[in-house]
């Protein structure tokens, strides 16, 4: 015979659907990021085409003025990168966060009540 607990059977419900509300947060905190970062990367990609152009112009001139102009544009061109390479690397890192969160608890018979109301992921032996 099978006996309900209900205290045990209501942190369970408890736990699982605060585990679901975080998971969505963390979703969306992760889907924001994205799409900050990517129109970041897009807008410094939008500039840097237009330091190349201008590079681009100075070079053909051959105008000491100009050549001497683009040492600076070329470290500007430079800093951008750098900046759009930490831009992805931090994306990145959001995406491998959020699949580890999303990846806790979602396997069938992979998760117990903690005795603190929360979810603990049970290792296998294999």
């Amino acid at each position: 015979m099978m006996v309900l607990n209900f205290k045990n059977d209501s942190m369970a419900f408890s736990a699982a659907s605060n585990y679901l509300s975080e998971k969505k947060r963390v979703e969306g905190k992760v889907v924001q990021t994205f799409q900050k970062n990517f129109v970041q990367v897009q807008n410094i990609l939008d500039q840097n085409r237009l330091l190349i152009n201008e590079i681009n112009k100075n070079h053909e001139s051959r105008i000491p003025d100009n050549l001497s102009r683009n040492v600076g544009l070329i470290k500007e061109l430079n800093s951008n990168i750098r900046r759009v390479v930490d831009l992805y690397a931090n994306l990145s890192d959001s995406f491998t966060k959020s699949m580890e969160i999303s990846s806790e608890g979602e396997s069938a018979g992979t998760t117990k009540l903690d005795g603190r109301g929360g979810l603990k992921r049970i290792r296998s032996n294999n």
